[in-house]
């Protein structure tokens, strides 16, 4: 088993400290989840794992050697990192070939992965024909050319439509459920917390959380309970006789803080109170996340910009 390894890690760029003494693991047999603010390291630390920059102090190594001493590193790591790095002028499957050929990979693994990524059809197409989810496509494909045991990835969802968001998803846990080690940088919350497992966290070049995604969101996002009643007034004086927190909403639902669907459920039934709906309202990731990250983000809307704002319609990104 293959683990990325990161210990004391410090990258300065002249009077800029980019990354800040860091030290995390990536197991394998999971996906972790890379998370921070724009400027908190996340894209550095992956260059100074793949050896594109060299760090000022500490370390990173894969399966405890440098990503520089590895011969065929493709056969070793895989990465994404820029959707735009395959050259224009080749197809696609020039530009696979070129690479399997420099690691000594089976040619036959040009078209599997190919294949895989959905690019057979176009892949003798000329690269800078294809839009900018096919360029995502075939970078990913590189990163699976040589069937490596630790796979990064960079915003693996930009540029993707449905089908293909679904897909990455889908061949994350794969890779994960085949005992490697995955660590996928991303700025979509909703994209994260249905793919990831554990999670690293960074704000300013520093680690503010090492943790499995669960922990993390319940650590740090308050339970509540989601309530329907005829008995407003009744409920509303039941529960400030037990302490609880609870705000009416405008369709007649009750947000009841820090609480229990257990505790209400109990509450109401002993009080012969009529529930039309009971309901836990989980926690997300992203209210997690924006929690713990509020005060390290360096680029910020303003708060009267934001306030200004017309809400825009739910929607996933």
């Amino acid at each position: 088993m293959t683990s990325i390894d990161v210990q004391d890690l410090t990258k300065e760029y002249g009077a800029t400290r980019a990354v800040d003494r860091l030290t995390f693991s990536v197991a394998p047999g999971r996906v972790t989840g890379f998370l921070g603010p724009n400027g908190a390291g996340k894209s550095t630390t992956m260059r100074l794992v793949l050896g594109l920059d060299r760090p000022t102090s500490g370390t990173a190594t894969l399966g405890g050697r440098p990503y520089t001493t590895f011969d065929e590193p493709l056969r070793h790591v895989g990465s994404l990192l820029d959707a735009q790095a395959a050259h224009g002028s080749r197809t696609a499957r020039d530009h696979l070939r070129a690479l399997a050929a420099s690691n000594r990979i089976p040619e036959h693994r040009v078209d599997e992965v190919l294949e895989e990524a959905g690019l057979a059809s176009v892949a003798r197409r000329r690269v800078k024909t294809y839009s900018l989810g096919m360029r995502q496509r075939l970078g990913i494909a590189a990163a699976l050319l040589g069937d490596p045991p630790v796979v990064l990835l960079d915003e693996p969802s930009n540029g993707l439509d449905p089908e293909g968001i679904i897909w990455i998803r889908e061949l994350m846990r794969r890779l994960a459920r085949e005992g490697r080690t995955v660590l996928v940088s991303s700025h979509l919350m909703n994209e994260t917390a249905s793919f990831a497992d554990h999670l690293i966290v960074l704000g300013r070049g520093r680690l503010l959380a090492d943790t499995p995604m669960r922990e993390f969101i319940h650590a740090r996002v308050q339970p509540r309970v989601r309530v329907r009643t005829t008995e407003g007034e009744l409920l509303d004086g039941l529960l400030k006789l037990h302490g609880f927190e609870a705000v009416a909403g405008d369709d007649g639902r009750w947000t009841v803080y820090d609480a229990r669907v257990e505790d209400i459920g109990r509450l109401t039934s002993d009080a012969g109170l009529p529930i039309l709906e009971l309901a836990a309202e989980e926690g997300t990731l992203e209210q997690a996340y924006l929690d713990l990250t509020a005060s390290e983000a360096e680029f910020t809307a303003s708060a009267s910009a934001s306030a200004s704002a017309t809400p825009a319609p739910s929607q996933e990104a």
